[in-house]
């Protein structure tokens, strides 16, 4: 895919997921400042893009994460119920799934995911390496209530959001849908989350700004999707990926940059842009450990155990529903 030439292809035929995100779209871009929902990264490019940012050398938190979970596994599995049915929020590769399902006796696994085609091939490649194992992908928006699939109604529920994808969440955003996830899984149920720490500005600098440029094209390829699907008329070379870290709000930004005035066109709606105007497409806060339980003792949780690496980069949590 050419990313940076402008895509003028007709918009498809509008479905419900679509108009969704259309609605977003238009109602964000008319916002000042301009911004994007991260959620919309996650076309089938997208997410191949960004399983490529994951094995980058300046991209720590998949391996950290991956040697946590390797290393700690059999302390997850000695809390995780036999037989319960595993719901991941937000699967995409199964790289980091695996090893759970490897170390723990799960009676199924629910990958809920936006990105229906690439879901769908992710869980027929699991049931072909775990052939015991019932497989019900669930095409949903996880950041919204969805309903559980009823063959999984009587297991025990244990949640699963690796990834550090609540640091995408405003604060606010972040509580609601840890309230969600026990709304969704029930009152007895546990989750293992992964949670992205502070650390060195430069580390991080590093991470979202990476030398073959795979970060700023995963960025771009928002503007590439809503061309293609909604017919926008984007020109991606008029566009360029930033990431800066705000120490006060203990997070990274990530931004699309104009480089010049221009006007772009979706759905019959203009959007100007000045000279270095921002798109903002993504945060991603980094918390301490502190401010991490304190967050989901106020969303209906309790933290059983915390687990780190050696230098402390990365977290990986066991909650249980607070009565």
């Amino acid at each position: 895919m050419n990313v940076h030439a402008p895509a003028l292809a007709k918009a498809h035929t509008f479905d419900e997921a679509t108009s969704v995100f259309a609605d977003d779209v238009i109602e964000n871009l008319a916002q000042h400042p301009k911004r994007l929902s991260p959620k919309y990264f996650y076309d089938a490019a997208g997410s191949e893009l960004f399983e490529q940012i994951t094995v980058l050398p300046e991209y720590y938190p998949t391996r950290t994460e991956l040697g946590i979970l390797r290393g700690r596994g059999n302390e997850i599995a000695d809390i995780i119920p036999q037989s319960a049915a595993l719901v991941e929020f937000g699967a995409g590769a199964t790289t980091k799934v695996r090893l759970l399902l490897e170390r723990c006796d799960f009676g199924a696994y629910v990958p809920v995911d936006i990105s229906g085609d690439f879901l769908n091939a992710q869980a027929d490649a699991l049931r072909k390496d775990f052939p015991g194992l019932d497989v019900y992908p669930v095409a949903a928006d996880f950041t919204a209530p969805f309903a559980l699939p009823e063959d999984i109604t009587g297991m025990a529920k244990v949640g699963f959001f690796p990834g550090s994808t609540l640091g995408n969440f405003e604060p606010h955003e972040a509580r609601a849908f840890l309230r969600s996830a026990r709304e969704i899984l029930g009152a007895s149920a546990q989750m293992i989350i992964g949670v992205d720490l502070e650390k060195n500005e430069r580390v991080l600098y590093d991470a979202y700004n990476d030398s073959a440029g795979v970060t700023a094209r995963f960025n771009l390829n928002v503007l590439v999707r809503i061309n293609r699907e909604l017919g926008g008329n984007f020109d991606l070379s008029a566009f360029m990926h930033r990431s800066v870290y705000n120490r006060d709000r203990h997070r990274i930004e990530m931004h699309l940059i104009s480089k010049k005035s221009q006007t772009v066109r979706i759905l019959g709606r203009n959007f100007s842009f000045r000279p270095g105007e921002s798109i903002h497409t993504e945060s991603s806060y980094k918390y301490s450990l502190e401010r991490f339980t304190a967050l989901a003792c106020d969303s209906g949780w309790k933290v059983r155990e915390s687990w780190t690496d050696q230098d402390r980069m990365f977290s990986v949590h066991a909650l249980a529903a607070a009565d």
